[in-house]
């Protein structure tokens, strides 16, 4: 049944933020984080949908995160997927109407997806890997953010995630437009079928996987994205 005609009054009240005081990350709805930034905090690339007060946005510089990272940089020819959102007031951030979920990290590790990562405070330390890249085919590298210390972290998925135990005994395999994040202490192969007869497209089967292997979790959603950064190097 649909749901019925709501008058502006009421679309008003229904839909008007809801504050929680003290949190600096809040859910105004399944698909929309409030961010209440006072310092500075990090969000995906592009992901800021309405902002009030005195905010500067700004894309990661290249010495950002840890000279690792710069020379990652540097050796791919990639650009970072991160803004640095600064100053005092408040930020909505969303992407492609996906599913926000926030974490509380209490001196903790989590990897994510660097398509599924919406937002992280500045207390949390982060650095960015660069799993893969095979230029020409695939239509963007493979990235993920490595998250560690104690704040809150904001992910996203395509649908209602799933989580995956992993064993030394039942390792995971997934397809990585897939994988939306794994613990912290899982190192995921990658790797490509090379049974397959192209290399572009599925060809009945998912060319690349990532295969986890160890003891922890890894996190996936029913939806297959495309990587996270269009890549310009070889």
């Amino acid at each position: 049944m649909n749901e019925p005609t709501h008058t502006l009054q009421a679309f008003v009240n229904e839909t008007a933020e809801r504050d929680r005081p003290g949190d600096v990350f809040e859910l105004e709805s399944a698909k929309m984080l409030e961010a209440h930034v006072n310092g500075r905090l990090w969000s995906k690339l592009g992901a800021m949908v309405a902002y009030r007060g005195n905010l500067t946005f700004k894309r990661e510089g290249m010495l950002e995160g840890g000279l690792g990272n710069a020379l990652m940089k540097m050796v791919s020819g990639e650009m970072s997927p991160l803004t640095k959102i600064e100053g005092r007031g408040i930020v909505y951030l969303a992407d492609n109407a996906k599913n926000v979920t926030i974490l509380r990290l209490q001196n903790e590790t989590i990897n994510v997806n660097g398509n599924d990562l919406l937002a992280f405070e500045e207390s949390i330390g982060y650095q960015i890997t660069m799993h893969r890249r095979i230029a020409g085919m695939l239509s963007g590298g493979l990235f993920s953010v490595r998250l560690s210390g104690s704040g809150m972290v904001a992910i996203m998925s395509h649908g209602q995630p799933l989580t995956l135990r992993v064993t030394p005994q039942d390792p995971v395999m997934t397809d990585p437009n897939a994988t939306v994040a794994w613990s912290g202490n899982l190192s995921p192969e990658v790797k490509m079928d090379a049974s397959l007869k192209t290399l572009i497209g599925r060809g009945g089967g998912e060319t690349f996987q990532m295969v986890f292997r160890g003891e922890g979790f890894v996190v996936i959603q029913p939806y297959e994205e495309t990587p996270v950064v269009s890549g310009h190097g070889g």
